[in-house]
């Protein structure tokens, strides 16, 4: 494994670069120092709301990338790059197949915030970890704002309970299985492969140049982008069949290792 081409670094958040209380280690931020110096860049790419991702990368967010929301949203510091939102008609379409499912939650996941209802205090509870701004609301098809992803959430099995119900909408919109909990659904070309590929593109980034890091499968797009491609030990069985390389698990250091291994 010849790492010494690499001139980007990039690495999803929930089951990756966090750990399972969703902390981002002092190991990372000591590594990230030794890679300004080398000239790599580092893209943070997720299904989080941009927000909640500078939150948790609070000391270099105006120095990185952040691709948020699935990859509808390119930031670096304040400017955006990139929005890819889904069709108003398309969002009501959402709402109404989600409305009959039980114990399912939907967000509409906008630039400058989130709109929920109001419905279950154990999920408005819950969502604090993932969404810094988020407001309450009596009918989401109100929300006057452009919609960058619909996430969909259920307290047991996203897999078993979302996404069967959501599968028939696939084709007209991207359908992602994106964590044990979640289901986000989006524009077809809102995904982190399509976000990754602009930025690789900008930048003149090949794919022997460029490292990333995924556990889910909304990160299969962006894992085929790469020679470098590490699947965390506990990630889904698809990203263990897609990526190159596997590596340690999110508690574990996985990206630390292969890192401090580019250094």
């Amino acid at each position: 494994m010849d790492l010494s081409q690499i001139k980007m670094v990039v690495t999803d958040m929930d089951g990756t670069l966090l750990n399972s209380k969703h902390e981002v280690s002092p190991r990372f931020f000591e590594i990230y120092e030794e890679l300004k110096k080398k000239n790599i860049a580092f893209v943070a790419a997720s299904g989080r709301q941009y927000h909640s991702m500078v939150d948790k990368l609070e000391s270099i967010k105006n120095e990185i990338l952040v691709i948020a929301e699935n990859g509808a949203l390119i930031k670096k510091q304040e400017e955006t790059l990139l929005t890819t939102p889904i069709n108003k008609s398309e969002v009501n379409r959402i709402l109404d197949t989600v409305r009959p499912l039980e114990n399912v939650h939907p967000v509409l996941c906008c630039q400058n915030n989130a709109f929920v209802g109001g419905d279950s205090s154990e999920f408005i509870d819950m969502l604090r970890e993932y969404y810094s701004e988020f407001e309450i609301v009596e009918n989401q098809k109100q929300v006057d704002e452009e919609v960058l992803k619909i996430a969909i959430y259920h307290f047991e099995n996203s897999e078993k309970h979302i996404y069967p119900n959501m599968k028939h909408l696939e084709g007209d919109l991207k359908v992602k299985v994106s964590g044990a909990n979640w289901v986000d659904v989006s524009d077809l070309n809102a995904h982190k492969g399509y976000a990754l590929k602009k930025v690789m593109d900008d930048f003149q980034i090949e794919s022997n140049e460029i490292m990333v890091f995924g556990d889910y499968n909304n990160d299969l797009e962006m894992l085929e982008l790469s020679d470098y491609s590490f699947a965390m030990a506990n990630a889904h069985p698809n990203v263990l069949k897609t990526a190159k390389y596997i590596t340690h698990s999110n508690d574990d250091f996985g990206v630390e290792r292969i890192l401090e291994k580019l250094l």
